[in-house]
């Protein structure tokens, strides 16, 4: 469990997002890193506090560079004390760290979006140096109050990371595209034999990608042995990439995976993998992946991805 705080504007529409995230386990809103070390909602402004949203998530099954990169699509990185209808110090955006382990993710993160849009962002990006809980009823307040006043559109949570869109194929088209094996496994549920994968012994750095869309689906440093005979993972790239449903085939208890565009299906996952990564296995089909090495990304269309290394 870490904890990252976030300041973007009004943050009740900040705590309505974050917590449909998922690895995101608790969420409060407060005030951080003002000129005392006691304040509240009405003496933010003599004080110089923000409001911010505490996030506490479960780093193994969320990056860290995801729930940033989630951040900077919410605000306007290049406004200074405003977003959306709020105006003043006190609505100023900003990433405040607790852990010094995370200023490398921050610092990558954060210069990739500059380097992005091209201009010096007006983000602050510090270490907590205190954080005030908010009064009760701002807390939850969206939940509470549906139809309150947001700046975020919360939906937005189900919307691409990226900028690029994988769409599958007509059936007709995907057959010609694919193997037998390919197209059994991705449209009905088929299993290779095991230890048959070219990636069930593949190490190098680079992303794992979908037959179907070209969905990057796995990270490369997410990958170990398994001994299973499958390729196997602790996560998936991006929370956004999989679905999970019950199965009850062949007499077993699973929960199988998907991909969550196309919902092709791509294997299982399992509670037995590496306890200090929080113990998932995902077991692929390597019939569904290509590899995508590190330094062929942009080369592929993967350029956004590099900052996820």
């Amino acid at each position: 469990m870490k904890k990252i705080y976030l300041a973007g504007g009004c943050f009740w529409g900040m705590q309505g997002y974050f917590k449909r995230v998922l690895g995101v386990v608790n969420t409060t809103v407060g005030y951080a890193n003002g000129n005392t070390s006691n304040t509240n909602y009405r003496a933010l402004k003599e004080t110089d506090h923000v409001e911010t949203l505490e996030i506490e998530y479960n780093q193994n099954l969320v990056r860290l560079e995801e729930l940033l990169l989630r951040f900077f699509k919410l605000i306007d990185p290049l406004s200074l004390n405003k977003q959306g209808g709020d105006i003043g110090r006190q609505y100023r955006t900003g990433i405040y760290y607790v852990d010094e382990n995370d200023v490398n993710i921050i610092n990558k993160v954060y210069d990739f979006i500059e380097n992005k849009i091209g201009e010096k962002l007006v983000v602050e990006n510090e270490k907590l140096k205190e954080y005030i809980l908010a009064e009760d009823y701002h807390q939850d307040y969206l939940d509470k109050n549906p139809d309150g006043y947001c700046h975020i559109n919360l939906s937005s949570v189900y919307e691409p990371l990226f900028d690029k869109e994988y769409t599958k194929p007509e059936i007709e088209v995907l057959r010609s595209k694919l193997s037998n094996l390919e197209f059994e496994i991705s449209q009905n549920s088929a299993t290779e034999r095991p230890f048959s994968s070219e990636f069930e012994d593949h190490y190098e750095e680079g992303i794992y990608i979908n037959v179907v869309t070209g969905e990057p689906l796995f990270l490369s440093y997410d990958k170990f042995d398994a001994g299973c005979g499958w390729p196997s993972f602790t996560r998936p790239i991006l929370t956004e990439t999989v679905n999970f449903y019950e199965d009850n085939s062949h007499g077993m208890n699973r929960i199988e995976v998907k991909s969550a565009k196309d919902l092709a299906h791509l294997g299982h996952v399992f509670t037995d993998g590496p306890k200090a990564k929080g113990s998932l296995r995902y077991c692929i089909n390597g019939s569904i992946l290509r590899f995508v090495p590190k330094d062929k990304l942009e080369e592929y269309g993967y350029k956004e991805y590099i900052v996820l290394f």
